[in-house]
């Protein structure tokens, strides 16, 4: 009797000291899962980060090359207005030395050809006044496409851009359907780049989706894509 006692008691024991244990080791699991997902969400976070980072740094690469250019272009400009303006010396020096030698013998000839080019003066000017007129013109159809392409598209209607895509593909300058739609396999590359994917536009077919929304073909949008949604796809 005894030794069956001390056998259920040593039983209990067991039971009481195992599930002692087996608590303290489920709670130390679950404090690991706790760290293993906020060491996951900050890495997610940070490539995020360096993805935004990498965008921004493209595009003050390109303003910085787009100021170099005209930089390089405005000294060529001044050498044109340069070249231009030193004749203008020579003819006069030439004018003057013949008035002068014309002078003596001739004053009422001499006189004559400074009316004439008096009275011709101000054609070139009206000649020169009318350019600008029809230029207004040409600038304002020339400002119009500017303000057109200027409006972006709800790039979130396309399977698998949701809020970072949208805002790292407006990082490279891209805000509408037409972009995306007209990008060749050198952009794909250079945009799988820049958002750490590898052959997911290919797979996600962002092009097909973009080519149909930029063609306003919302039926067969929503028959080849009915995951896609109609506001936001996230």
């Amino acid at each position: 009797m005894s030794t069956f006692f001390y056998m259920l008691l040593a039983f209990v024991v067991g039971v009481l000291v195992g599930w002692f244990i087996w608590g303290r080791l489920r709670g130390e699991l679950d404090s690991l899962r706790g760290d293993l997902d906020r060491t996951r969400s900050e890495r997610d976070r940070l490539r995020a980060d360096s993805d935004r980072l990498k965008g921004e740094l493209d595009a003050s690469g390109r303003a910085r090359a787009d100021l170099e250019s005209r930089l390089r272009d405005t000294p060529s400009a001044k050498a044109g207005a340069d070249k231009a303006a030193t004749p203008a010396p020579a003819a006069l020096m030439s004018t003057t030395s013949a008035a002068a030698k014309a002078g003596p013998t001739k004053p009422a000839a001499a006189k004559k050809p400074a009316a004439t080019k008096t009275a011709a003066a101000p054609k070139p000017a009206a000649k020169a006044a009318a350019p600008k007129k029809a230029a207004a013109p040409a600038a304002k159809k020339a400002a119009a496409p500017q303000a057109k392409s200027g409006k972006a598209d709800n790039l979130r209607r396309l399977i698998g851009i949701g809020p970072v895509n949208e805002r790292l593909l407006k990082g490279q300058g891209v805000t509408t359907y037409a972009q995306i739609a007209a990008w060749t396999a050198a952009d794909v590359k250079r945009i799988e780049e820049v958002l750490n994917f590898d052959g997911r536009i290919e797979r996600e077919k962002w092009i097909e989706q973009a080519k149909l929304l930029a063609a306003g073909d919302e039926a067969e949008f929503a028959r080849q894509f009915p995951t896609a949604g109609t506001a936001n796809n996230t």
